[in-house]
């Protein structure tokens, strides 16, 4: 996968995000229904700054357990 093609696809699933007011998972799921695009590839697409959004969420969620950090109540 090309930086273009990375970029492209954050950029995607930010707009949904933000348009939708959805959950990143969420909207990752959208976008490949919408353009048929195959979770397993865009799996592969997933940066470094999108990875760790997600991550925040799903420990939120309570779908993955939180890394040790401290994090203050917000």
């Amino acid at each position: 996968m090309t930086t273009e093609e990375i970029n492209n696809f954050s950029m995607a699933i930010e707009e949904l995000v933000y348009m939708k007011d959805i959950p990143y998972i969420d909207a990752i799921v959208l976008y490949c229904e919408e353009t048929g695009f195959e979770v397993e590839m865009a799996a592969k697409l997933v940066s470094g700054v999108l990875k760790s959004k997600i991550r925040l969420e799903a420990e939120d969620l309570h779908y993955i357990k939180r890394a040790n950090t401290a994090k203050l109540p917000l």
